[in-house]
């Protein structure tokens, strides 16, 4: 376990203590007399008529940790704080409720987006934000005053006007409650309208010289590149292959991978590029980016056949399972950005120091292909690796054929990740959050299953394994685990992230029991975060703590939105279940967010795959039949890119199948049950008969 500690400013512990979160164990030696959210603190804001200080950040946070040193490591800072506010901390990543709460506050007040460290003010009696930013420096500068001042200036304010605090919440709150008003329009007409200007506002925010989607800080947007791979399908299953939107998502996945974004020795993909180049990163790696990407990259691999996108997913996953995954099984939270206190370190060389390492023709074709015969493009004369020149240019200017560069590539970079291992290692949150490890399981076992990598779907059974021992708990969910203890209610992400892990866990290997867990965390969800009025889920259960707002998250940010990813899991288990329920749930929440949709689609691709499913529907196909025969009509079902396709194999000695599956017998060998929505086709007992049922629904591979 790596966990990165602040250093200590106070020989005595806060309140924050007793806590699991890495993040605020951190501060929990810091001057700052600092709480957790809970009753305790919430009670003696009210009763010392104190405003709270709400500090929102997570451990990877690089502004985070300066402005902990800055200021809470600070004993005349904390002295400040403690006399004005009472003072509350809490890690964005297990409180992800509150995140979006004082997110979107900030965004009212601010009338700009936040950020972390989240900074905001809030009255001790209704939790109400009246005042809130991001980072404040110690000092004045950045154009913003000191941190001391601010909370002096804050404080004086709340005691002085009083009234204009109070008119200025009830504003706040009102602007909370539209939020959440929200009935789908009368008639409302669900159509393709939306996927294909969803195409049209990507194509306006490519940046067409070096990928991505807009300009610096450069964002890996997954959901984007995706919504471009499964457009360019339908478009080729139909005969007229939009090549632009391929070309999109293919140069995008290049040059990410290619970019200094890319951990060029040890696999894995940094948080965001602060250049148009995806060249220098901020260097924290989080499992939430990873999960997505290596499900993405797998997918590219299949739609495309190109070899990089394969290596990239496998690499990908290998850092996951060496750097990431637990003993236990699940998968940790996060790498810091710093080590050493500073950002990057372990990650960048200097020429020297490369070639120490290598031998002399190892780094005559690793230098130019990685940029070291360049200026050092990171701070203090070093070198972060971005592939500056393709390694088959640099092969033929050295007189190398292409297994002779590959092989003295491969041991350059061998040699270098061991000689990095021995370095400090950046700080690592070893919490276990089911919602990210729902999107790395299902990003692991679809590469297994698609790169044909049985490793990586061990991996992912280990995780999903340790999900359902460890934290399902009384037929609930619960949100985050570390040390031993499992603990806060769990969000709609976590349940529905891991019912799609689950679904793609299937379709890598069938296991009696499984699916039952599914349908009983969709039925949670159905009973304790639908909207049984409007339509669409909340973010938090009916029972959930109290807050000043229940959210309904509709738009993707740096995941998937929760309603998307319900609305894709319930359409798939209703028709694959012939469970009109989940059917009917998905639907309503289809129309009840469809403005929203409309208004942006592109920023609801979690939602728009669902709307594609929805008026197209997913062709399921169950596979009975002799274990020992399954796996050649599994791979053939898997051959080409075929994104609104499920298929189950399931051994014809399975037993207690749920729903309709209860019907899929096997007849002789292996019968195949295929159905397109409510429509099924006659059961097929030959590969041959399958074959054109298939062909019809796949998008064929691009030839190298």
């Amino acid at each position: 376990m790596i966990v990165r500690t602040m250093n200590p400013s106070s020989s005595r512990p806060n309140a924050l203590i007793h806590e699991t979160s890495p993040y605020l164990l951190q501060h929990a030696h810091n001057p700052v007399a600092w709480h957790p959210w809970g009753p305790e603190a919430l009670e003696k804001a009210k009763r010392e008529n104190k405003p709270i200080l709400l500090s929102i950040g997570y451990s990877a946070c690089h502004w985070c940790h300066v402005m902990a040193h800055e200021s809470f490591e600070d004993t005349a800072s904390a002295q400040v704080m403690n006399e004005l506010f009472v003072n509350i901390k809490v890690d964005r990543e297990e409180r992800p409720d509150l995140d979006r709460i004082y997110q979107t506050a900030h965004q009212m007040l601010a009338q700009r987006p936040g950020g972390w460290p989240l900074t905001m003010f809030l009255t001790p009696d209704d939790h109400t934000p009246f005042f809130g930013g991001t980072y404040f420096p110690k000092e004045p500068r950045y154009g913003m005053p000191a941190f001391t001042d601010l909370c002096r200036r804050v404080a004086a304010y709340y005691r002085e006007h009083r009234d204009e605090v109070t008119q200025q919440n009830a504003a706040v709150r009102e602007n909370f409650r539209r939020l959440s008003a929200g009935e789908p329009p009368a008639g409302v007409q669900i159509t393709t309208g939306v996927l294909a200007k969803a195409r049209a506002e990507i194509a306006g925010q490519f940046e067409p010289k070096h990928g991505g989607f807009g300009q610096a800080p450069k964002f890996p947007h997954p959901t984007t590149i995706e919504r471009l791979l499964r457009h360019w399908a339908d478009s080729a299953q139909r005969g007229q292959p939009d090549e632009e939107a391929l070309h999109m998502a293919r140069f995008s996945l290049h040059a990410m991978a290619a970019g200094g974004i890319y951990d060029q020795l040890g696999g894995g993909f940094c948080r965001y590029s602060v250049d148009d180049y995806w060249m220098i990163p901020h260097f924290e790696k989080m499992l939430y980016d990873n999960g997505q990407l290596l499900a993405l990259y797998a997918d590219a691999a299949l739609a495309t056949g190109d070899s990089v996108f394969r290596r990239i997913a496998i690499e990908t996953a290998e850092w996951a399972m060496r750097d990431m995954q637990s003993p236990a099984g699940g998968y940790y939270s996060a790498l810091d950005a710093d080590s050493e206190g500073e950002e990057g370190k372990f990650y960048v060389w200097t020429p020297d120091s490369v070639r120490a390492i290598l031998t002399a023709d190892e780094y005559n074709i690793f230098a130019p292909v990685y940029g070291l015969d360049r200026p050092p493009n990171f701070e203090n004369h070093a070198w972060n690796l971005h592939v500056f020149q393709a390694p088959q240019t640099v092969a033929e200017r050295l007189g190398l054929d292409t297994t002779q560069a590959s092989a003295l590539l491969a041991s350059a970079c061998a040699k270098l990740l061991a000689a990095r291992a021995t370095r400090v290692r950046p700080g690592r949150d070893d919490k276990v959050l089911a919602s990210w490890n729902g999107l790395m399981i299902k990003g692991m076992a679809r590469a297994g299953r698609l790169l044909g990598r049985a490793g990586f779907i061990v991996s992912a059974e280990r995780a999903f394994d340790f999900i359902r021992a460890q934290m399902w708990k009384d037929d609930r969910l619960l949100s985050s685990y570390r040390d031993g203890r499992a603990h806060l209610n769990a969000y709609l992400d976590d349940y529905v992230f891991l019912i799609d892990a689950g679904l793609e866990l299937l379709q890598a290997r069938w296991r009696d029991g499984d699916l039952a867990f599914l349908i009983d965390l969709a039925e949670t969800v159905l009973d304790h975060f639908e909207d049984k009025t409007g339509g669409g889920f909340f973010f938090t259960s009916d029972d959930h703590e109290r807050l000043i707002h229940r959210p309904k998250p509709t738009s993707d940010e740096a995941i998937p939105s929760g309603n998307g990813i319900a609305a894709q899991v319930l359409l798939r288990l209703g028709h694959l279940l012939g469970a009109s329920h989940y059917l009917n749930a998905a639907h309503n929440a289809l129309a009840v967010l469809y403005r929203d949709i409309e208004r942006y689609p592109s920023m609801h691709n979690a939602l728009l795959v669902a709307v594609e499913e929805y008026l197209h529907p997913t062709q399921t196909i169950v596979l009975r039949g002799d274990t020992a025969a399954l796996p050649a009509w599994q791979a053939r079902c898997t051959q080409y890119y075929a994104p609104r396709r499920l298929v189950l194999a399931i051994p014809e000695d399975a037993k207690e199948l749920p729903g309709m599956l209860a019907q899929r017998t096997s007849k002789e060998g292996v019968t195949a049950y295929v159905c397109t929505g409510h429509a099924c086709e006659a059961p097929v007992t030959s590969l041959d008969a399958l074959e054109a049922t298939l062909s019809d629904s796949e998008a064929v591979r691009i030839r190298e």
